[in-house]
């Protein structure tokens, strides 16, 4: 069953734009470690802007800040740091577990850290860092959710105990009973939630 009746046809993620200081090991890493064709390039004087593919149709992008000094972090996936609210980690999609193999072996040849294949059911991956401290991991599903009818009763996809209202409401109804509004913004807001 569709989201709405007139349904959006997602084709993936056309590009997700992430911060660099270093666009050269950006490339140097997201090309040559983890074979992601550097696809594109653009530069204002404020910024260079460049694009990895990742499938067809779906890239990585990176903006590198000209003259600016921002702030840096490294953190694991799925742990919680207060600087990083809205970003914990990017997982790049793979077709099997040989492929996933391919990569952990790729990454330990390339003298990258990366963990053991970690199965959690319903996909299995591997995690690492890029050399700008983004946390990253690489997946593949062994039981794949996507271009097919939603189960919202299936406890091997949908397995929280206590789900937020809004998941009851599609697995009650198959619809959501509202949505959410939103708006734009002019500058940096430091706290959405605490501002609003």
């Amino acid at each position: 069953m569709a989201a709405t009746p007139d349904t959006m046809h997602w084709r993936g993620v056309h590009h997700l734009a992430l911060v660099t200081p270093d666009m050269d090991a950006t490339v140097r890493f997201w090309h040559g470690v983890l074979d992601a064709r550097l696809v594109t390039t653009l530069a204002t004087p404020d910024f260079r802007h460049y694009f990895f593919e990742v499938a067809p149709g779906n890239t990585i992008a990176f903006f590198e800040f000209t003259g600016k000094d921002l702030d840096t972090y490294a953190k694991p996936a799925g742990v919680p740091y207060e600087k990083a609210s809205q970003f914990d980690h990017l997982s790049l999609y793979l077709p099997d577990e040989a492929a996933l193999e391919r990569m952990r072996d790729r990454l330990k040849a390339h003298d990258c850290e990366v963990t053991d294949v970690i199965d959690h059911g319903f996909l299995r991956s591997i995690y690492f860092s890029d050399p700008n401290g983004i946390a990253l991991e690489a997946s593949w599903w062994t039981i794949d959710p996507t271009g097919r009818p939603v189960d919202y009763s299936d406890p091997q996809l949908f397995a929280d105990p206590d789900p937020v209202p809004a998941v009851v409401e599609l697995r009650e109804n198959g619809v959501l009973d509202h949505t959410v509004q939103t708006v734009l913004v002019d500058s940096i807001i430091e706290d959405i939630r605490r501002s609003a």
